[in-house]
């Protein structure tokens, strides 16, 4: 009976893997430059370090809350996309052009706010000598913050129309500069001045511009938009959509936004126990980009079948994608948590030469394997539900699982407990694992609905 459904499911795997596959290949230039970057900045210096980590991931809230927000688009975009209406092209285009405008207000809201956090971050109890080095950091990512949105809402409609390998190699394109602006801003090599961690900075801004002027280009200026360009230029027939897309795309975004503010309140608390803790912080969160990088490549590329399904109100189909989705990132999980426990200190030993840095990175290498479960399901139905349209409750669910629980565990595992940088990371099991339950039952519901999606118009 296993094997027959196992049979069943083959179908779902290739189709998952065969859009998976680009994304997978993004991400692996994603989890490369972040270990590059930190790498670099690790060994210049481990101030640079500790205030890359702050501010890497306090800006991770804001965003993964613009990126949050375009991801509203794939399941809007892949319905329509599924039915194959001979105006679907024109209506896709509408739905590109309304979703840039709404999600142009979102980021210039969100980073206003970001702009007026900067004025009090002598208020977050990090090391005074860090922020001489956080604020122009601070200041150079914030102002990428527009050239990820215009990348990420041109990247959504290229998924949902099952095209993700564009937007990989762009990417990838980027990564490549990004590593070689790297090498030459922060140590100073090729004439260039020895800027440190700004030297970063302006590698990073200059490689998020890049992506963004590649997918203008591509939806506005190649063969791949040109169907769609019609339909953009048609403002007149928007038919509701600003506000489809604006109650799509935002639950989806506070889900993000609660879920990288769990991870980011984490950051700002290690930050409470000194530089080394916080620069150990930093190698742990990035070595753990390795499973949810590799994870969230298999459960966007799910969403978007999902949606399809979705689109056609086939139930059997969004459930069995979603069982087949799982299975793959099941796999993934295994082979990353493998390579944590075998290999864990070596990784941990690339990023720093300060030998006390190191040693708190890799006093944490247990917890850092036990949370990979929590992290792997969780992205599995947390996409799986995005897929449905359904997306009202990832706001509850995440709000409830990082907010309400997952901050004060953390604070009273790590100080309460007195488990310091160790009960940080351990405590991220359990918002992850209570997400995941919630995604999955609310997935159910949702696909146990006669018609579980209605299309846009």
């Amino acid at each position: 009976m296993q094997c027959c459904e196992l049979k069943n499911l083959t179908t779902y795997y290739r189709a998952i893997a065969k859009l998976a596959l680009p994304l997978f290949i993004g991400q692996l230039g994603t989890i490369a430059v972040s270990f590059a970057d930190n790498i670099m900045v690790g060994h210049y210096s481990t101030a640079a370090l500790a205030s890359a980590s702050f501010v890497n991931n306090f800006f991770n809230i804001a965003t993964f809350a613009c990126v949050g927000f375009t991801y509203g688009l794939t399941p809007l975009i892949g319905a329509i996309f599924a039915t194959g209406d001979k105006d679907s092209d024109s209506r896709i285009g509408r739905m590109v052009r309304v979703g840039l405008r709404v999600n142009l207000v979102f980021t210039v809201i969100v980073s206003a706010i970001m702009l007026a956090l900067y004025f009090k971050l002598d208020k977050f109890g990090q090391p005074d000598e860090l922020l001489p080095l956080i604020r122009p950091y601070y200041l150079i990512v914030l102002s990428g913050m527009l050239p990820v949105m215009l990348f990420n809402v041109l990247a959504q409609w290229c998924y949902a129309i099952n095209n993700t390998g564009l937007p990989t190699w762009i990417v990838l394109g980027a990564n490549a500069i990004n590593i070689l602006g790297n090498w030459l801003l922060i140590y100073g090599h090729g004439g260039f001045p020895e800027l440190g961690l700004t030297g970063a900075g302006i590698s990073t801004f200059v490689a998020r511009v890049l992506c963004a002027a590649a997918m203008l280009y591509v939806f506005f200026a190649s063969r791949v938009g040109r169907p769609f360009i019609g339909g953009y230029r048609n403002g007149r027939k928007e038919n509701g959509q600003a506000r489809l897309i604006a109650a799509t795309g935002f639950p989806v975004s506070m889900q993000m936004t609660f879920e990288t503010a769990s991870f980011s309140g984490s950051a700002v608390m290690a930050g409470w126990l000194g530089a080394i803790p916080l620069a150990a912080f930093q190698i742990v969160a990035v070595s753990g980009m390795l499973g949810f990088c590799l994870y969230y490549s298999i459960g966007a590329a799910m969403a978007i079948p999902v949606s399809h399904a979705a689109g056609r109100s086939d139930r059997t189909a969004m459930r069995k994608t979603a069982l087949a989705g799982y299975h793959l990132i099941l796999v993934c999980m295994v082979i990353v948590s493998a390579i944590f426990l075998t290999g864990g200190s070596h990784i941990m030993g690339i990023f720093s030469s300060d030998k006390a840095v190191v040693a708190a990175a890799m006093g944490v290498i247990v917890p850092l394997v036990l949370y990979q479960f929590g992290d792997a399901t969780q992205i599995t139905f947390a996409n799986a539900l995005r897929g449905t349209s359904h997306v009202m409750p990832m706001l509850y669910i995440a709000f409830v699982s990082y907010i309400i629980v997952g901050i004060p565990t953390t604070y009273i595992i790590a100080f309460t407990c007195g488990m310091g940088l160790y009960g940080i990371v351990l405590s991220f099991s359990v918002c992850l694992l209570l997400a995941a339950l919630l995604y999955l039952i609310f997935f159910l519901r949702a696909t146990r609905q006669k018609k579980p999606h209605t299309l846009p118009g």
